[in-house]
C-alpha cells in the first residue's frame, strides 16, 4: 500500500504559519521581519502571539500570501537558519 499524497496546494493563497521560539523581547518583531521579506503586506490582524505557560517559549502565528513552494521553502529555510526559531508549522 503506497503513502498517501498530501493534498496539492493552489497557489495563490492564504496559508498559516506557526513559528515556535524561546521567548525574548523581540521574538514577534524578527518573525515578521523575516516573513516580510518572502512575503511582504502582512497585517496585525494576521499576527496572534501566545506565550507558553511557563514563558519560555513564544509561537507566532501568521497568515501570508503565499505564492509558491520556492517562496515558503525560502521563508521556512530562513526561519530555522536564525537560530532563534525551533520549529515552523
Amino acid at each position: 500500500m503506497s503513502e498517501p499524497k498530501a493534498p496539492k496546494i493552489e497557489f495563490p493563497c492564504d496559508y498559516a504559519i506557526k513559528v515556535i521560539g524561546d521567548s525574548a523581547p523581540d521574538f514577534t518583531e524578527f518573525v515578521v521581519g523575516v516573513v516580510e521579506q518572502h512575503a511582504p503586506g502582512v497585517s496585525e490582524a494576521d499576527i496572534f502571539v501566545k506565550d507558553s505557560s511557563k514563558g519560555r517559549f513564544c509561537s507566532v502565528q501568521l497568515t501570508i500570501l503565499a505564492t509558491g513552494e520556492s517562496q515558503l521553502a525560502a521563508l521556512f529555510k530562513d526561519l530555522k537558519a536564525s537560530g532563534r526559531v525551533h520549529m515552523v508549522l
